[in-house]
């Protein structure tokens, strides 16, 4: 598999192609997707779409699920840390 060229927060990084955006984030160590209203961290729970805790905003589109998500070339992913 081709590795791909993200930005995730302004930080250039590479993926595998295809993996899940959630995939890409949770290799880079990166464990908290968003905040909760009251400020909590929250990330990815079931890994298929259902639970909307790996919400990101993904080339400028707000609440993008990461896990259903594929890497391509040149996303912008910003997390809500």
């Amino acid at each position: 598999m081709r590795t791909v060229r993200l930005l995730v927060d302004g930080e250039q990084v590479e993926a595998l192609e295809g993996s899940s955006v959630a995939a890409a984030l949770l290799t880079r160590g990166v464990a908290t997707f968003r905040r909760s209203v009251s400020g909590e961290p929250r990330g990815p729970i079931c890994a298929m779409g259902i639970c909307f805790e790996c919400r990101v905003t993904i080339d400028g589109i707000p609440h993008r699920r990461a896990c259903m998500e594929h890497c391509r070339e040149g996303m912008e992913i910003r997390t809500g840390e």
